[in-house]
Order: C-alpha cells, then sequence, then structure tokens
C-alpha cells in the first residue's frame, strides 16, 4: 500500500531546480515548478540518466542532460516520444517538509 514519506525539507528545492532522492529502493525527480512539487522517476527513458541530477529545468519540461529528451514533470509525457511516459507520484507539503507517496 502506497503511504507518504519525508522526501526533503522545501529549503533544499528551491524554484526552478530539481533533485533526486532515494526512497527505499526507488530513485525518484523532485522539480520545484513555480512552488508547485512534482516527483517522476528519475531515470530517462532513452538511456538512463539521471534527470533530478543531471536534467535542467525549464518550466514544467525536464531536459535530459545527456541526450536532450524532454518530459513534463506534471504528467511525466515525453514531448518527443508521446508514446514514452515517466511514472509519476503523488506529493504534499507539510511545513517545511516535501513529502511523497511510494
Amino acid at each position: 500500500m502506497a503511504e507518504f514519506v519525508h522526501a526533503l525539507k522545501l529549503t533544499e528545492l528551491p524554484p526552478g531546480s530539481a533533485k533526486t532522492v532515494e526512497i527505499g529502493a526507488a530513485k525518484i525527480a523532485l522539480y520545484n515548478v513555480g512552488g508547485q512539487i512534482h516527483a517522476t522517476a528519475d531515470t530517462c527513458l532513452h538511456r538512463g540518466a539521471s534527470l533530478g541530477d543531471e536534467g535542467s529545468l525549464d518550466g514544467k519540461l525536464v531536459v535530459c542532460g545527456w541526450h536532450g529528451w524532454e518530459y513534463d514533470v506534471t504528467n511525466g509525457e515525453c514531448t518527443m516520444n508521446r508514446s514514452k511516459k515517466l511514472a509519476c507520484f503523488e506529493t504534499k507539503i507539510d511545513g517545511d517538509a516535501i513529502w511523497v507517496k511510494v
């Protein structure tokens, strides 16, 4: 059963940034899009790069640092290949804490 797990402090993820966290065995990329926190699987579906650590956030798109694949962080869709989609995770903010449902 999925439950919310503390991921990091909100101050560790300023607006316009991305970061990878490990929750159990899962690597999850967190993104701060204008104060809204989104979470997806961390691994690019093209060649396996880390989106949170090696990608760059441009608005609501994360661009893979290896080959430029782009994903909409609000729904996981790959803008370059609509048949590809990252897993997305529900998030919530409680005080200064970011929580992810895994």
